[in-house]
């Protein structure tokens, strides 16, 4: 499947391919998207070397390719609209502006961590920041977003829940359920499908039908949708504007399918023999989402090749810094194992 550079809106029932609209940045986003996407994945890159290290247990996924997808929906999004997601989180916390210290050392296990170290990689959650998991369940954010949703409707805010899932979670059950209670309530929730080809390690194709068209799986609950050029940032903030738009006026729920590539494997255990190297490769050359706005700041002489290595050393000190706290904070104390396992409501 290749990435195109066009949507596929569908109104009236129907589906149609449309031009993208104008799309274009000020220097201020070119700059913005530049360092949000290149701050996910210079932390990405440097969570891979910890886990190779022995410093990172347990499951980790990397969000490195689809950084686009998170960081043009962000720039869409207003204070108090809240993010859900699967275990491909990371990047999803870093765009919300949670702390690179805190997600490094809850990757690490320790008490600095967003969940005091003792969720890991898949399960951190920043109140502050309206961000509400990284779930390790496949499919499971999806009904939990509806229910986000739910409450901002319930308390009569404008506040959108931006729902996070992946091409293989599309074939759960529960987010079919999820799209029916939305739709017939109307709520204020962006159902976001990251199509990135892969479920895991079986190719989309081999495993849904349809697979490049899941915008369409609202279709039977009258839910409008697009499909998105997921590795251009431009086009992911302007689908973006358009969902959120829609939600905030009380139309109802949204369905963006960002079509996105990541380049390692399902997990950090995953060699992923699936595919060529031919393929990823080919990917990244011609489609790379921060390389691309990379290309436009100097085209368009928004920043210098001197001034864009400054800031990826300035990343690199940040990134280097959450690494160091994350092997050095203390890990939790033992009587963490009995807190924060009931609530008072």
């Amino acid at each position: 499947m290749a990435v195109k550079s066009a949507y596929m809106s569908r109104k009236g029932g129907k589906a149609e391919k449309t031009d993208l609209k104008n799309t274009g940045f000020s220097a201020e986003q070119e700059q913005r998207a530049y360092r949000d996407m290149l701050l996910i994945r210079r932390f990405e890159e440097k969570a891979g070397q910890l886990y190779g290290m022995g410093f990172i247990g347990g499951f980790c996924h990397l969000y490195i390719g689809q950084e686009a997808v998170v960081v043009g929906l962000q720039m869409a999004q207003k204070e108090g609209d809240q993010v859900i997601t699967s275990y491909r989180d990371h990047g999803h916390m870093l765009a919300c502006g949670m702390d690179p210290k805190g997600v490094m050392a809850e990757l690490t296990g320790r008490r600095g961590g967003y969940s005091k170290g003792k969720g890991g990689s898949m399960h951190m959650f920043s109140r502050e920041k309206q961000f509400f998991g990284g779930h390790g369940i496949v499919g499971a954010q999806v009904p939990l977003g509806a229910g986000l949703a739910f409450a901002n409707k319930y308390r009569g805010n404008d506040h959108v829940s931006v729902t996070y899932f992946g091409d293989g979670a599309a074939n759960q059950g529960q987010v079919y359920e999820t799209f029916n209670m939305a739709s017939i309530w109307k709520l204020p929730v962006i159902f976001v499908i990251e199509n990135n080809r892969y479920a895991m390690g079986t190719a989309a194709p081999r495993s849904t039908a349809l697979s490049e068209q899941l915008l369409k799986r609202g279709e039977a609950f009258g839910i409008p949708a697009e499909q998105v050029n997921g590795m251009d940032v431009r086009a992911v903030k302007d689908a973006g504007d358009r969902a959120v738009e829609h939600c905030r006026a009380g139309h109802g729920p949204y369905i963006l399918e960002m079509l996105t590539y990541r380049y390692r494997g399902h997990s950090m255990s995953d060699p992923a023999k699936y595919r060529s190297k031919e393929e990823v490769q080919k990917m990244r050359e011609e489609n790379d989402p921060i390389e691309q706005v990379k290309a436009r700041i100097l085209k368009h002489g928004y920043a210098s090749e001197d001034d864009l290595k400054k800031v990826d050393a300035d990343i690199r000190a940040i990134v280097t810094e959450a690494a160091e706290f994350a092997q050095n904070d203390p890990e939790p104390d033992v009587s963490e194992l009995f807190t924060d396992i009931y609530v008072n409501a």
